[in-house]
């Protein structure tokens, strides 16, 4: 610490190796990588020694990557000191996002760590009742969101991390349409079972998907996560990106790893050798099982106290001969719930010495404190068997950590199967941790492996770890959000508002409307046939068809969208327009091709033994085509396997029957070949309409057959984002409805309102 009224700052670790990119990086993350420390009434800034902060450091340089955070509670600092503080902090690119004690209360502790954290570490019962924090989280979550956006200039990369910012990529991205953001969460995604019972999960999953590259400790959270969007949004992912809207969102495995050298380097160090040599020697020749831990329910400690105690139970000749060191280092001591389990520890930590303690140690050695990197390490060296048994952890760097300091290829790691970690480390003694005998025999035959046993085991070990360390974990990150091609190269159709897009309508010359009905005119359903029109669109339709002719277009059976639309002076075209009928009062339906229905015998035999093995889907059985329905089936995995089973089989169909199959919306589609809603576009230039006066509006790759038909000086307008080759897009099907709203005021004889 400097003189009196002095500020200090640890210095930044060695850039020597800073990546090489053009590109300047925003990191956003709840907490900056320092902390203000008050002594003797004076304010220094030390450094995180945290694995995050130290891979974030890697790759932050400073000079020109900006790191965005809260510098904690800065209350009892004077102003003019925490002038100095802020000076220091500009110094290093640091920005702190203030926060009132409120906010943090509210924010981090009652619903950050209150219900995220015991909700996605598979501890619902750990929830409030009921939370009133979700405004502020939300809040809270704009303001890191507009401290990023501030300091974005163009070209930046911005990488956002953890639980606490769930909503600040989705908040960027609508901000920053074009800028590149990525997104890591350090905590387990939970199974979609757990994670419905969030009260926002569908806010919480489009706040993380505003990330074009997001990012996962584990195969099995990214599996978690898939499933939750398509049951949630409603969105198809494929094995590692999704489709939001127009953009790709990469989903990344990318297990965190340590600063293995780091260490490496302090196993070494003769100050951390002398101390491994007198814990040794204190311990009297007893082995040491070493348990490290943030005093958190979700690692487990009163489950290992009590599996020890079994296995002193079980095992009386290993009674003083064998030591627990329990470290449990404070955290969150201001949440609800902490101190009653810091008491509970406490409470078995008692029993246990109780029970088994001998004048001449006590079976369990308990440290409610923090310890320096050399103390720790120290111990790392020191133990025989390290235990590191949470009951849920998104990846559990302690054991990594225990792995790399063991330069003597020695040790053995007890590792919980429901850590992330478990995942990669394969060689260690994998145990349930809810089973406290299993444990109690882990331990046992940890104690009692023989040394080639334990060394090569270690070996392997070491060599995974050394694999993939923090720096490679962040540098790899950022640099695929690096190289992603900037999004403005796709192209997009224009967003004229919707006053913009009725004047074009209105300046063409008797339009005729070419109009998709679900998705379009109607929003698509969940329940089977009850797509029917309201009132309002059918007093719509009325009132476009006075103005010009109408066509309304649709893979419904004719039967369906006949009996709607019945008595509306409009041409009707279901099956995808395999037939047309002209108005009310016409002929009977009148087929648009030569269509055979030979094949749907043998289609509906296979779509049907499809329904049989599936529930919650079925077949919709048209004039000329065949849908199967799998809306309703509640589990994505199992129909992925229906729907490679079922394409297989159509397929086997396809080679003989002169069908195609389609892939819908939650649906699988079978029609015979060249049934499209081209047909539609192309009857009407035929008949000789000009393709200036033809407007076509639709929402799905179905309607993008009329859009690649109809030439340029047509009107093409597309409902939802996607890739599509119209020329304009509508967000939704309210947004049409209004814009055909404006263009009947406006072109129609009569002064018609703008909503009904």
């Amino acid at each position: 610490m400097g003189p009196a009224g002095s500020v200090t700052i640890v210095s930044a670790p060695d850039r020597a190796n800073a990546p090489n990119r053009t590109r300047r990086l925003l990191l956003v993350s709840n907490r900056l990588p320092v902390t203000v420390r008050i002594d003797d009434g004076r304010a220094s800034l030390t450094r995180s020694a945290g694995g995050l902060a130290t891979g974030l450091s890697s790759v932050h340089r400073p000079g020109r990557d900006i790191w965005l955070g809260w510098l904690g509670n800065v209350s009892k600092i004077d102003a003019g000191q925490l002038a100095k503080v802020r000076g220091q902090l500009t110094d290093q690119c640091l920005i702190d996002v203030s926060l009132t004690a409120a906010q943090v209360r509210a924010f981090y502790e009652e619903l950050s760590n209150g219900v995220i954290w015991p909700m996605f570490h598979y501890m619902p019962d750990r929830m409030p009742l009921h939370s009133r924090s979700w405004k502020t989280y939300q809040a809270v979550n704009e303001r890191f969101a507009e401290a990023a956006a501030r300091e974005y200039r163009d070209g930046d990369m911005i990488w956002v991390h953890d639980y606490q910012l769930l909503l600040v990529p989705g908040m960027l991205r609508r901000r920053l349409p074009h800028a590149r953001i990525g997104y890591f969460l350090h905590i387990p995604f939970p199974s979609y079972e757990i994670f419905r019972m969030l009260p926002w999960r569908a806010e919480v999953l489009e706040g993380i998907l505003g990330a074009d590259i997001v990012g996962f400790h584990t195969a099995t959270y990214v599996h978690h996560f898939t499933r939750a969007m398509r049951l949630v949004l409603d969105l198809e992912p494929g094995p590692d990106s999704v489709r939001v809207g127009s953009r790709d969102v990469q989903l990344r495995v990318a297990p965190m790893g340590i600063d293995v050298d780091e260490f490496e380097r302090l196993a070494a160090s003769p100050a951390v050798r002398a101390q491994t040599a007198s814990l040794r020697e204190s311990s009297g020749g007893r082995r040491l099982i070493l348990g490290v831990d943030r005093l958190d329910y979700t690692k487990g400690i009163p489950r290992r106290l009590l599996a020890f105690q079994r296995l002193l139970e079980r095992t009386p000749e290993l009674r003083d001969k064998v030591r627990l060191i329990q470290l449990a280092v404070p955290s969150r001591s201001s949440v609800a719930g902490y101190k009653a389990f810091q008491s509970q520890i406490n409470e078995i930590v008692g029993r246990v010495n109780g029970e088994f303690a001998t004048p001449e140690s006590v079976p369990i050695h308990y440290m409610y404190r923090s310890l320096d990197r050399e103390e720790l390490v120290a111990l790392y060296c020191a133990a025989d068997v390290m235990a590191v048994t949470p009951l849920r952890d998104g990846m559990n760097l302690v054991a990594k950590e225990f792995v790399a300091s063991r330069i003597d290829e020695d040790g053995v790691l007890l590792l919980s199967e429901l850590a992330g970690a478990a995942e990669e480390l394969n060689e260690a003694l994998q145990i349930n941790p809810f089973d406290i005998d299993c444990m109690a025999e882990g331990m046992a035959e940890a104690l009692l492996m023989p040394s080639v046993d334990r060394r090569a085991r270690m070996r392997t070990l070491r060599r995974r770890v050394a694999n993939r360390t923090v720096q490679e974990w962040a540098g790899s990150f950022v640099d695929a959000l690096h190289d992603m091609p900037k999004p403005e190269a796709a192209p997009v159709p224009a967003s004229p508002t919707i006053e913009t897009l009725a004047g074009h309508l209105t300046a063409v010359t008797t339009p005729v409307m070419v109009l998709d009905y679900d998705g379009t005119l109607v929003p698509h359903s969940n329940v089977r046939d009850t797509a029917h029109p309201d009132s309002d669109l059918l007093v719509l339709l009325r009132d476009l068809a006075s103005l010009g002719p109408v066509h309304v277009v649709s893979g419904r059976a004719r039967r369906d969208l006949g009996s709607w639309l019945e008595g509306v002076p409009v041409t009707l075209w279901p099956e995808h327009g395999a037939c047309f009928r002209v108005g009310p009062g016409a002929p009977p339906w009148e087929s648009s091709a030569a269509v055979s229905t030979a094949w749907m015998q043998r289609v509906r035999e296979v779509l049907e033994n499809a329904t049989a093995a599936t529930p919650g889907s079925l077949v919709e059985d048209r004039d000329t085509a065949l849908a199967w329905h799998y809306r309703w089936a509640s589990d994505p995995a199992f129909i992925d396997r229906q729907l490679q089973i079922l394409r297989q089989q159509l397929d086997e169909v396809a080679q003989r029957e002169p069908i195609e199959v389609l892939q819908g919306r939650k649906a699988i589609e079978v029609r015979a070949i060249g049934i499209t809603k081209s047909k539609v576009v192309e009857r009407l230039l035929s008949e000789g309409t000009d393709a200036k006066s033809i407007v076509v509006i639709g929402d799905d790759d179905t309607d993008e057959d009329m859009f690649r038909v109809l030439p340029d000086t047509g009107t093409t307008i597309r409902v939802g984002e996607g890739p599509t080759a119209a020329r304009y897009c509508l967000p939704d099907t309210h947004a049409v409805r209004e814009l055909l709203r404006r263009y009947v005021h406006a072109a129609g004889p009569n002064e018609a309102p703008l909503t009904r």
